[in-house]
């Protein structure tokens, strides 16, 4: 058995996001000023954890935003960024660059709910979830061939339970390796709700299934632990558990500044 986190997070706001306009992944747009903040804020709250693996989405703010926060880590300075493109966000097809208010008038006249409804040339939402299956595995893959000879001590049993108190290590306890990705709103959004629904991940202690799966704000942070075991087949997930979603504790200075 071999026991890894993943801290998973948003990228920071862009100009974009702002203007409340679609990117999707053919508007490839750099962080605005408020996101820089953004990511230099969730750098510094996660300034302690050493993350031994980091991957981003190919995308200009997906990029920038890991950077920065590999920038402000203290154990991070030579840690390679993998930069993965089944990372990027779910595309809009025709909605990109388009007010986000659009897509819900398309999806109206499609009489569909704007939650179900694919623009065209756009990513249906099962199209996007497999790609996040796919980075799973590689990712499983990458972590189990990388650290489970070096770290015997990665198993499900020296993981703490205790439940998270808004601290930037909350779940880390007895947890030997840590990964970090940078990724994308919707794309988040389907990946936690394959985690939590299709993988049946345990959940915290209170925290309805609707606030979980709530949208993800910019630079907001997801965190899980993973157990693996190693067929021949490949690594086969032996438990999963959801320690929390979309937290922002780190932006609540920058809005008290505003």
């Amino acid at each position: 058995m071999f026991t890894f986190s993943l801290t998973l997070i948003r990228h920071g706001e862009t100009q974009y996001n702002r203007d409340k306009l679609l990117q999707g992944q053919g508007v490839d747009t750099p962080l605005s000023e408020t996101g820089v903040q953004q990511a230099e804020a969730v750098g510094k709250y996660l300034r302690d954890i050493a993350f031994n693996n980091v991957f981003a989405s190919n995308l200009q703010r997906a990029i920038q935003t890991a950077e920065i926060i590999l920038k402000n880590n203290t154990h991070c300075s030579g840690t390679e960024m993998v930069l993965e493109p089944l990372l990027r966000e779910r595309g809009f097809g025709v909605a990109e660059g388009r007010p986000k208010e659009e897509l819900k008038n398309m999806a109206n006249a499609a009489g569909q709910s704007c939650g179900d409804y694919t623009p065209p040339g756009g990513e249906t939402l099962d199209q996007v979830k497999l790609r996040f299956k796919k980075f799973l595995k590689v990712l499983f893959k990458q972590m189990l061939d990388e650290h489970s000879r070096s770290r015997p001590d990665g198993s499900a049993a020296s993981a703490s339970h205790v439940a998270p108190v808004g601290l930037a290590d909350d779940g880390l306890q007895g947890v030997p390796v840590h990964a970090l990705v940078v990724s994308h709103g919707a794309y988040i959004r389907v990946g936690v709700k394959h985690l939590l629904e299709d993988l049946k991940s345990s959940l915290p202690a209170g925290v309805k299934m609707s606030q979980l799966l709530s949208p993800c704000p910019n630079t907001g942070i997801s965190r899980f632990i993973f157990t693996l075991s190693q067929s021949e087949s490949g690594p086969v997930l032996s438990a999963s558990r959801c320690l929390f979603t979309n937290r922002k504790h780190h932006l609540e200075n920058l809005t008290a500044a505003k």
